[in-house]
């Protein structure tokens, strides 16, 4: 049995103990990062890199997203939750350049510092935007294709959005490139599926009914190149160029059985890190640039496994 001394001691200790918990809590920095959605392997590879960041620099991160990147409004209801806990900075990835904008600027009123990641806003309020060069990227993925069709012939285009920035310059790279290098290539269609590999399955395969001259097709994220994919493998459809965007283990697969000539793969665990170390810096007063470029690269069967390709795939 305890004394009544020794209980009162007890319960102080305890007090003390938890207050000083409270105060930790309260005096680490708080970085909500709200994205465009979970459904797909590279996002979780984007929050592999922004709790690596919030691992090194002392700070508490928390990373949602709708469940499709079609829920504009679901994404807009997250950010408004993550502002109303005044949080020291947000990172968000729009999936409308314009919808956050009203939120945004009231982050901003409020002195919350705004980082945008993977696509940026039609505003200057982000500090910065730590994302790929999509437009160049997507102009590889035009060279390449070119390369493989001998510069002539019909292709076709999966998008994954027509509202957010990746899609539209992903998008917008492809096809200025076609058009300004190479005039014998005529791009017979851009269709949308939102990014979900269901929807997009189906959007290829009414491309490939309707254009059955095709020689390639273009899938701007995971789950448009996916589509593209399984909607090949259920035509049969030979000799058909496809190259993709993005990773995962599906297109890994793809390209290694063939189905896929090649693909762009970012580099999301670190737009994840590079979003949580720039949201630090803001939040310091620290300068920093309008946009971080996280690179990109191009990978196929013979150069998936170089260390360079194989560090910044996700399975």
């Amino acid at each position: 049995m305890f004394s009544r001394r020794t209980l009162i001691g007890l319960v102080s200790a305890v007090s003390i103990i938890a207050t000083s918990s409270m105060v930790k809590a309260d005096d680490q920095l708080y970085i909500p990062l709200v994205s465009k959605g979970f459904q797909h392997q590279f996002w979780q590879a984007v929050k592999q890199g922004a709790d690596q960041a919030a691992k090194e620099f002392d700070v508490r991160v928390t990373f949602e997203g709708p469940d499709t990147e079609a829920q504009v409004d679901r994404q807009i209801d997250m950010l408004a939750a993550a502002l109303a806990n005044k949080p020291d900075a947000i990172g968000f990835a729009a999936l409308d350049s314009q919808a956050a904008i009203p939120l945004l600027r009231k982050a901003h009123k409020a002195g919350i510092p705004i980082v945008a990641f993977d696509s940026g806003v039609a505003s200057d309020i982000p500090l910065t935007t730590a994302t790929t060069d999509n437009v160049a990227a997507s102009a590889l993925a035009a060279d390449k294709m070119a390369e493989l069709i001998g510069k002539k012939g019909q292709v076709a285009v999966v998008a994954h959005s027509q509202t957010g920035t990746t899609g539209i310059d992903r998008r917008d790279g492809f096809l200025n490139r076609m058009k300004q290098a190479y005039p014998n290539i005529e791009v017979v269609t851009v269709q949308y599926g939102d990014g979900d590999q269901l929807k997009s399955t189906e959007v290829a395969r009414a491309i490939l009914t309707s254009h059955p001259k095709l020689v390639g097709m273009f899938g701007t994220n995971e789950g448009s190149a996916i589509g593209v994919v399984n909607a090949v493998r259920e035509s049969k459809v030979k000799d058909l160029v496809v190259i993709g965007f993005d990773s995962g283990q599906a297109q890994i697969d793809a390209i290694r059985n063939g189905l896929m000539a090649g693909a762009i793969t970012q580099n999301p665990v670190g737009i994840g890190y590079e979003t949580v170390k720039a949201a630090v810096m803001a939040i310091k007063g620290q300068s920093l640039p309008k946009v971080i470029d996280t690179g990109f690269y191009y990978y196929t069967a013979k150069n998936i496994d170089d260390p360079k390709i194989a560090a910044v795939l996700y399975k």
